[in-house]
């Protein structure tokens, strides 16, 4: 199988990558910054259909997951660089899809679980789930989110692309123990004695773990009745102050230091993000996904983390090896 990543030198990129490539897939990467990989890196702007389109044509699958870092203070300019990103990417990758006289038949787009709206009382899935944008009790700096996430899907619904399969995958937080991403940040804070409650605790953490993940977008390249939106997260959200808890427990921490919101408004200024990335409630679960038949190797957190934390040690030991070579 061919396999196009628009945008997969990142984090997310990588672990699709690796898995296809180790595999025996064809990998082709199509980055703004081309480097040395195990497989073929192809250079691309993310905005206009140039030379890289070629490859495109015959692939089996492409799966954009182009997008600027939402981990950055939302000013004017990252406001804009969050949204063009997205957008730009999607239709440039549909541009290109519409040209090929041999298409792929499959076209995977990550989109995000924030596009749900902030709720407690409820699962947001794709059928009865609430989009957000209009939430009483949800601050309005947390519209921007949900408007590109909208923003982000109709770009992919307006594409001319009838012989391509479309799916747009609302994505919770990818759990991996490489270093940088989610799962090392939250480590990080129980490592150093501030993984405790954030705000009241209440807010929801959506997820999903690794190898469940490249899991679920196996499974959608393989299964042709799904198309359209497809949330890709555990089955079993649970609360923040409960999901850092069990990550406590897993790694051995006894206590993790509570923040307010002041504190987390102080923090996250510091550390030049947003406090909704921490309080906003993303009670999302992947009905479609358990109604056709996938199961989740790691559906609840506590063997999640037990795995990720085993992992990130073994990984840190590795890394304290070749450093002593």
């Amino acid at each position: 199988m061919k396999l196009v990543l628009a945008g997969g030198s990142g984090q997310v990129g990588n672990l699709l990558a690796r898995s296809f490539h180790g595999g025996g897939d064809e990998v082709v990467v199509l980055s703004r910054r081309p480097a040395d990989r195990p497989w073929r890196v192809v250079a691309w702007d993310a905005r206009t259909a140039g030379a890289w389109a070629a490859e495109l044509e015959g692939a089996d699958a492409v799966i954009n997951l182009a997008g600027r870092n939402v981990n950055c203070r939302y000013s004017p300019a990252n406001r804009r660089a969050i949204l063009d990103s997205r957008v730009e990417s999607t239709r440039a990758i549909g541009e290109a899809v519409e040209r090929a006289a041999h298409p792929p038949r499959v076209w995977l787009q990550m989109s995000t679980a924030t596009i749900y709206a902030h709720r407690y009382d409820a699962a947001n899935d794709e059928v009865r789930g609430i989009l957000g944008g209009g939430e009483p009790d949800a601050p309005a700096d947390w519209r921007f989110s949900v408007e590109v996430a909208k923003a982000w899907e109709a770009a992919l619904a307006a594409a001319s692309a009838p012989g391509t399969r479309r799916v747009a995958m609302r994505t919770a937080m990818v759990m991996s123990p490489d270093r940088g991403g989610i799962f090392d940040v939250l480590l990080g804070l129980v490592r150093r004695g501030l993984g405790g409650r954030a705000g009241d605790g209440r807010q929801f953490v959506s997820w999903i773990h690794d190898q469940d993940f490249i899991r679920a977008v196996r499974w959608l390249l393989a299964h042709d009745e799904l198309a359209g939106a497809v949330n890709l997260s555990s089955p079993e959200p649970l609360p923040y102050a409960t999901f850092l808890r069990i990550l406590r427990e897993v790694w051995g921490a006894h206590w993790g230091l509570p923040a307010t919101r002041w504190m987390l408004a102080v923090g996250t200024f510091l550390m030049r993000t947003e406090t909704e990335l921490v309080l906003k409630s993303r009670r999302v679960v992947p009905a479609r996904l358990l109604q056709s038949g996938f199961t989740f190797h790691y559906p609840a957190w506590s063997e999640a983390a037990r795995d990720l934390c085993a992992r990130w040690r073994e990984g840190r030991k590795r890394r304290q090896t070749r450093s002593l070579a």
